[in-house]
């Protein structure tokens, strides 16, 4: 998309956007012939924002940023939407936790363009991988540019609200050869779950659920960081944050899952070979663990550890 905007071919990915998207992404590089710029992250508090600024020129298409990121770590994108408009490109933000923005300031505050991310944690079950619903916004300038469709809310010959297909580029349709999707998967039950949950919630509820989600996971991060050896590398962070251990933790994993305890990701499992990375491990808490959760999830790492 970003490249039918800009008529470039240069795409910068941060460091923090999820390695699995980032494979994805290369996949479809090899096609649409895309130039991609990426690096594996650091394990530190520090995002890679700087390194954003500096690599943004004329031939930018777009910077892909993951927002938290997939350390868990917030950064103001306002910087780097500013260069990246400067330089004619677009700011694409990924948000994978919906929740958090009822916290945070969202992408499109902040100068995003695009913005993609997935619903499952407001009223979709964990199914074992999907499906899960996505969510796609943009820029009302760039709307014709988007995959997918859009419906629009309308009257009826009688007076009466209803929702209708108010704009699709799909291929079955007109002018196939410039469609700018052929994805045909019906998540229409995943999409009404979601919106009966965020009915449900409506503003406040969901300021609330993400106060609550907040609140226990600096509960945990407190006290997870007082276990020997363990030090907390984020400064700020939403429902995940990232855990240094003094060992690989692909073992403590699993170790703790012995303990019929699931501790996190490990990130020598998303990102292999990588010495330094192998010893975090990203911890996500919400609303439904409790303290009795944490202090049995210390009390475990306290063991694996000793």
């Amino acid at each position: 998309m970003a490249a039918r905007v800009t008529k470039r071919t240069k795409a910068i990915l941060s460091s923090g956007l999820h390695p699995h998207y980032v494979s994805l992404a290369k996949t479809m590089a090899k096609f649409t012939g895309d130039q991609l710029m990426t690096s594996a992250p650091d394990l530190s508090a520090e995002t890679d924002s700087e390194q954003l600024l500096t690599a943004i020129d004329a031939d930018t298409s777009c910077v892909v940023v993951q927002y938290p990121d997939i350390l868990g770590r917030i950064e103001d994108l306002s910087a780097i939407a500013a260069k990246a408009h400067e330089q004619g490109a677009l700011l694409v933000a990924v948000v994978t936790e919906p929740v958090a923005l009822g916290a945070i300031r969202s992408p499109g505050e902040m100068g995003a363009d695009v913005v993609v991310g997935e619903g499952q944690s407001i009223g979709v079950g964990l199914q074992f991988g999907g499906p899960y619903v996505g969510l796609f916004a943009c820029k009302e300038k760039f709307v014709r540019q988007m995959p997918g469709r859009l419906c629009g809310e309308t009257v009826d010959a009688e007076g009466k609200r209803g929702f209708v297909l108010t704009l699709s580029t799909r291929e079955q349709h007109i002018r196939r050869e410039k469609a700018t999707s052929n994805i045909c998967t019906n998540a229409g039950l995943c999409a009404l779950a979601f919106s009966i949950h965020m009915t449900l919630l409506g503003e406040r509820g969901l300021r609330d659920l993400a106060a609550l989600n907040h609140a226990q996971a600096v509960s945990a991060a407190e006290r997870l960081e007082k276990v020997p050896g363990v030090s907390l590398v984020n400064e700020s962070f939403f429902n995940e944050f990232t855990l240094k251990l003094p060992k690989e933790a692909r073992p403590v994993v699993r170790a703790l899952a012995d303990r019929k305890v699931l501790g996190g990701v490990s990130l020598g499992r998303l990102y292999p070979g990588n010495p330094v990375l192998e010893k975090g491990l990203v911890v996500a808490v919400t609303e439904v663990v409790t303290p009795e959760d944490i202090e049995a999830f210390a009390i475990a790492l306290e063991e694996v550890l000793a």
